[in-house]
């Protein structure tokens, strides 16, 4: 009897890698799982997967090693690693610190496209993360009961504007928007980050605008939209956008009333459940 294709699976944190697990078994491959120390959860032990090696996120030589050593030639990366981790007290062995002093710019797109070259180098493919996961990116449309407003819908259009000239130099990929405005763009803090930050200064204006108009309404709406797009060009082997349940939380939390995403590159990591989340919220959810 044949063995099983084997797939390495380079796990960083979140529900992303787990639902690369959980597709990939279901195909029939053998998973070597390449867990981080740093982010990936200790719940990855228990999901079956044909062996679990823990590395840390400086160790680019360890991770070549297991996945030779295992006989992977193919590899998927799924799971956000913070951006962050780069300026932490990480050491580097040899390998990932030559990578690093190569790289005229550290953002992510040079710094995760320098990995898969070396890996590809090694006889390691990197292969495109949503490849297993096609039913959970986006569709076309509007996903939830209400659709944005005439108002939400402005705000998402100028926020794709905004949002695409960020992604385009690999700062961010999530903007903030209210009346036209932008009240909060994406760096290395991540999306609910962003989305937090942006409801807490609105929050702020709110009680500043009350207190200088004794009282007075304002005419100008404080509901938040939050736009995430992918990048132009955007490469599906690493830093897909992604939303999940906690998204719409967090939105919630920080009074947004719209989310709008790029239709088939923004994978949906909790599916129908964030669909209901935000019905609940009453949030208008929309892909284009």
């Amino acid at each position: 009897m044949a063995s099983a294709e084997k797939l390495g699976l380079i796990a960083g944190n979140g529900k992303f890698p787990f639902l690369v697990l959980d597709a990939a078994r279901a195909q029939g491959f053998d998973v070597v799982v390449a867990a981080i120390k740093e982010e990936t959860s200790a719940e990855i032990e228990s999901r079956g997967a044909a062996s679990v090696h823990w590395l840390s996120l400086g160790e680019l030589s360890k991770l070549i090693d297991t996945f030779k050593a295992a006989g992977v030639t193919r590899a998927v990366m799924a799971g956000q690693v913070k951006h962050k981790q780069i300026f932490s007290a990480i050491k580097p062995d040899w390998r990932l610190a030559k990578l690093l002093l190569a790289l005229s710019t550290r953002n992510t797109d040079s710094l995760l496209g320098a990995v898969a070259k070396v890996l590809a180098d090694e006889g390691i493919v990197l292969e495109n993360s949503t490849a297993l996961l096609e039913a959970l990116l986006a569709k076309a449309g509007v996903l939830t009961r209400r659709a944005p407003s005439e108002q939400e819908r402005k705000n998402i259009e100028y926020g794709r504007t905004v949002a695409r000239r960020l992604a385009e130099y690999d700062v961010g990929q999530t903007v903030v928007i209210a009346e036209a405005a932008c009240v909060a763009v994406e760096a290395m803090e991540g999306t609910d980050a962003t989305i937090e930050r942006a409801g807490l200064l609105m929050q702020s204006l709110k009680l500043e605008s009350e207190l200088e108009s004794k009282g007075r309404a304002s005419t100008l709406s404080r509901a938040l939209t939050v736009v995430k797009v992918a990048k132009p060009g955007q490469d599906m082997r690493f830093d897909v956008p992604v939303i999940g349940v906690k998204t719409i939380e967090a939105m919630a939390r920080a009074g947004a009333s719209c989310l709008g995403v790029d239709a088939g590159r923004c994978l949906l990591l909790d599916g129908e459940a964030i669909i209901r989340a935000a019905d609940g919220a009453g949030i208008a959810v929309c892909s284009e």
